[in-house]
């Protein structure tokens, strides 16, 4: 019987990011790092998600539910801060695991990881197909609706005929050019990210600057809008549902950590990257819903979907007509906005190919699965093997599988590794406390344990299937872990040639 909980030596992981030979290339500083994290953080989400949370369950308090998410992601980002700055290594979560609560645990976060990111991917790429297709539609340009759709899907067109989708072409484009990005380099993909990221900061500040001459107090009133009588239904509780509910919209700083192997200078530039981009995300984020609610009473928002929210906030800023209709004063910022959401959708789809692919090369190193996936690209310096076969994985399932199956899947996988890492830092502080650290989470176990409690909370929160379908996934890993991993892992088996 293999023993599931060895642990791998912190001294061993120091080596390992010490060593460069063969390994992955150091090519990103803090200010790359950032861009990641802000890459990875703002999506459509912003757009979508808080203009829902306002009409349904906080209403212009919905701020305060994104300071509370904030401070939530706040308590793990500087639990991991502290482990990406000792441990500058490619893993994650799944490496600091490894190092702080043995193999078994770290497997489960290590499948873990790859819900997250890989379908997440995929549900992205699927979303980015809708929003480019609305975009091209701007300009009289039409894909057949049945190719850009998976099968279990449907459209109506304008006559009123029904079609069933066969292949959704536009979600494999994007996963397949943002997969060759990163094949061709993370110098480059970082790049390709900075200039994103430069375009959407610059939409949401945009937005921010022209909404806010258009802010009329009185859509502010209630500030906290009284409970229907339904938990989560406006009140306190409402602002709480909100809060979990807009959580999602802040996942993506942790995918920085699975840079730290190709950090420049890890141990100052990790704990930078996660806290800085996390920090500039939460800011963008409040003054975006208080513009937002600002300028259009929150029950406009009720009902309302996709881009909807933020094309309501917008077509309230102008003023009205003799016949009370009010006119756009900027009708070009639905386009600029779309806009935005295509390139926050690419970047964080690309992130998160990136942070799968580095989850699987540092499991891969470690023997527990096979060694292809840490072959690294000789000219490139990538993982290119890992990002060739993930790739055809997620267009596949973004090609034929409709993005509602997923749901919060995404989420509990985010959350569960949140919840570790700060159980972590824990037990690492009280078994190995005189290790060097240069960054060290402050008020342990204060800090991590407010972490995990806040993490648990938006847990429980979440509806029972998703419960059912994160214990579905961890069975198929625990049947790959016990039919193949534990026989070829190097600490379990330290005598086994390669």
């Amino acid at each position: 019987m293999a023993n599931l909980w060895i642990k791998k030596s912190i001294s061993s992981l120091q080596g390992e990011a010490e060593g460069e030979k063969a390994g992955l290339k150091r090519t990103l500083g803090a200010r790359s790092l950032v861009a990641l994290g802000i890459g990875a953080i703002i999506g459509a989400g912003l757009f979508s998600i808080t203009g829902g949370a306002a009409g349904n369950n906080a209403g212009p308090a919905v701020t305060i539910s994104f300071i509370i998410a904030a401070v939530a992601c706040g308590f793990a980002g500087l639990c991991y801060a502290e482990f990406a700055s000792m441990i500058p290594v490619a893993g994650s979560a799944y490496t600091y695991s490894y190092a702080t609560m043995g193999e078994f645990i770290a497997w489960i976060i290590g499948w873990d990881l790859v819900l997250e990111y890989a379908v997440g991917a995929a549900t992205v790429s699927i979303s980015w197909s809708r929003y480019f297709v609305k975009f091209l539609g701007y300009y009289d340009i039409h894909l057949p609706a049945s190719m850009t759709m998976s099968p279990f899907d449907t459209a109506t067109l304008a006559d009123g005929t029904v079609v069933h989708g066969m292949i959704n072409f536009p979600a494999i484009f994007i996963v397949v050019l943002m997969s060759l990005l990163l094949i061709k380099g993370t110098k480059e993909s970082a790049t390709v990210n900075g200039i994103i990221v430069l375009l959407k900061v610059t939409v949401v500040l945009i937005f921010i600057a022209l909404g806010w001459g258009f802010i009329h107090s009185e859509n502010y009133q209630p500030y906290i809008p009284a409970n229907t009588g339904e938990f989560g239904s406006f009140g306190w509780s409402g602002i709480v549902r909100a809060a979990g509910i807009i959580f999602f919209a802040y996942i993506g700083f942790d995918a920085v950590s699975t840079a730290a192997q190709e950090a420049k200078n890890p141990k100052r530039d990790m704990p930078i990257g996660i806290l800085v981009s996390l920090a500039i995300c939460t800011v963008l984020y409040i003054l975006f819903a208080h513009v937002m609610t600002g300028v259009a009473n929150y029950t406009s928002f009720q009902g309302a979907d996709g881009i909807a929210p933020v094309a309501v906030a917008i077509d309230h800023m102008g003023t009205a007509g003799a016949d009370g209709v009010i006119v756009p004063a900027y009708p070009w910022l639905n386009k600029a906005i779309i806009i935005a959401i295509l390139a926050g959708y690419s970047s964080v789809i690309m992130v998160m190919l990136m942070g799968q692919s580095r989850v699987f090369f540092s499991m891969s190193k470690d023997g527990l699965l096979p060694k292809i996936f840490s072959q690294v690209h000789p000219k490139f310096g990538t993982p290119s093997k890992s990002n060739l076969l993930f790739m055809v994985f997620v267009s596949l399932f973004a090609a034929f599988v409709p993005a509602r199956v997923v749901g919060e899947m995404t989420s509990i996988g985010t959350l569960l590794a949140f919840v570790l890492v700060c159980i972590g830092v824990i037990v690492l502080r009280k078994k190995q406390p005189d290790l060097p650290r240069s960054f060290k989470t402050p008020l342990v176990p204060l800090v991590p344990i407010l972490g995990i409690l806040s993490c648990l909370a938006m847990m429980v929160a979440l509806p029972g299937d998703t419960w059912l379908r994160l214990i579905i996934w961890l069975a198929i890993g625990f049947i790959i872990y016990f039919g193949y991993s534990v026989k070829n892992s190097k600490l379990n088996n330290p005598n086994k040639k390669d």
